[in-house]
């Protein structure tokens, strides 16, 4: 019971610290925190599928980056588009976009699916790239924010304190609604797939289809990110949807640690703040963070969750399973 009710508790405190940042931080600090909460999201997503699902996408940024130009481009050529429109045309293009794609990737697995999600991110890339009538192309799209419209009144976005508070609750609700899948029998099922799949077949579960659920929500849960990433910096480029887009939250996965659900948040905090203190210092920020890299993957391969989770332990005198919290059966699956 102690177990059920903490998260919720951790939760709720996350949500109230939340609401009193503006008062506590300057403008700047306040932008890089609502930059945090939008790649936290991004971060969980790439963790549904590879640390649950076991699913390495070296493709990820091709959602994230769809989401981020529908939303640009929705608003620069509809004329009055509201906020939430331009977030709903986002998320729908993603989910599209995640169904049909992941119907013609899941057939395939391991390097073969990591090589296609690969191959299909530089084909969205070169889209984006070509088409510069639409997207701008190598210039991008400069974006205003539109207003919030709340059908009895509308809401301006364009402070910076306004903008953090819609992030805050849409983000932060939709990162709670991915920890709630996890908890469910579907979020159990992913995490047994990855476990014996053949056993998940024996038990009847047709693992193609709950694959591509998956696949679909990660890919709706990326876009939704990538709208938000837009909204933000009132800019969208081709960087948001290339190949170092991937990197940069297979990073944030594996500096977090894929271990644990809240691991890739931890990564895109630490992620977030360490580029923008290494790029005030110096141009080869990116080599410096690949060594950082290099460094957790063959000395702290669990993440810094994996630390923070032994530590814990040391000081509890438990030996709790550090994956999320337990270990489930075939037959915890399936009730």
């Amino acid at each position: 019971m102690k177990q059920k009710i903490l998260p919720v508790v951790v939760i709720v405190v996350l949500f109230v610290v939340g609401a009193f940042m503006p008062a506590l931080l300057k403008q700047y600090h306040l932008n890089m925190l609502t930059e945090i909460i939008i790649f936290s999201l991004y971060a969980v997503s790439y963790n549904l599928l590879l640390g649950y699902a076991g699913l390495l996408s070296f493709g990820h940024a091709m959602f994230f980056g769809l989401g981020a130009f529908m939303a640009a481009v929705a608003i620069s050529h509809v004329q009055g588009l509201s906020l939430g429109s331009a977030v709903l045309i986002g998320l729908v293009a993603t989910i599209i976009a995640g169904f049909v794609i992941g119907g013609l990737l899941l057939r395939h697995k391991g390097s073969y699916f990591a090589l296609l999600t690969l191959a299909f991110n530089s084909l969205f890339y070169a889209v984006a790239t070509k088409w510069h009538s639409v997207t701008g192309g190598d210039d991008g799209l400069s974006i205003t924010r539109p207003e919030l419209n709340l059908g009895f009144a509308s809401i301006s976005m364009a402070s910076v304190t306004d903008f953090y508070y819609l992030t805050l609750v849409v983000i932060g609700l939709a990162i709670v609604f991915c920890w709630y899948f996890t908890q469910t029998a579907m979020g159990k099922t992913v995490l047994l797939m990855r476990e014996n799949e053949e056993r998940m077949k024996f038990l009847g579960y047709n693992t193609n289809v709950s694959r591509l659920i998956l696949f679909t929500f990660t890919g709706a849960v990326a876009g939704l990110a990538g709208t938000f990433y837009a909204l933000h910096f009132q800019f969208v480029s081709i960087s948001a949807i290339s190949v170092d887009m991937t990197t940069a939250v297979l990073l944030m996965a594996f500096v977090g640690g894929t271990g644990t659900f809240w691991g890739p948040i931890l990564g895109a905090f630490v992620y977030i703040i360490l580029q923008n203190y290494l790029s005030n210092i110096t141009d080869r920020w990116p080599l410096v963070m690949g060594f950082i890299f290099v460094f957790m993957v063959l000395f702290i391969p669990g993440g810094l969750s994996q630390v923070i989770v032994n530590i814990r332990q040391r000081f509890a005198g438990k030996n709790d399973d550090p994956n999320g919290g337990k270990s489930i059966t075939a037959e915890e699956a399936t009730s």
